[in-house]
């Protein structure tokens, strides 16, 4: 059964995002499964730190963007879904081609969700681990 408590496509995703960072940075939203959420980020002259590599930051923004997206589209109409603590693992460098992520849920609670967010090169080795949990913010009354 699927988590999703809201209309999601990948259109909606790639509109919510234009004139972004993640615009800007090149990330692709590529898939939308019943339990995950998949974008990837190029490692071009955008994202690599002065030693050829891909940024660290950047797998972090990856991270965060997938989260993020993915848990404003659980969260339930009118509320707002904010990260509150992100982390991440730096296992693989890569200095080419392309960083894909996927973001499944560890807990979908009613004000807090956590996602666990796995990196892979196109070689399909893990190159970064990341947790992000969400505050679930319920919409305000006036």
């Amino acid at each position: 059964m699927a988590i999703w408590k809201q209309p999601i496509s990948l259109d909606i995703l790639t509109a919510l995002c234009r004139k972004t960072t993640v615009e800007w940075l090149g990330i692709e939203f590529l898939e939308i499964g019943e339990d995950h959420l998949t974008a990837r980020v190029p490692v071009d002259d955008r994202t690599r730190q002065p030693f050829g590599i891909l940024h660290g930051g950047v797998s972090v923004v990856l991270a965060e963007t997938l989260g993020s997206c993915a848990a404003g589209f659980v969260a339930p109409a009118g509320h707002s879904a904010v990260g509150i603590d992100i982390n991440a693992n730096h296992i693989k460098s890569v200095s080419s081609g392309w960083v894909t992520g996927v973001a499944r849920p560890v807990h979908l609670g009613r004000t807090t969700q956590v996602w666990a967010i796995d990196m892979r090169d196109d070689a399909g080795d893990l190159t970064c681990v990341s947790r992000l949990t969400i505050a679930v913010l319920a919409p305000r009354t006036k």
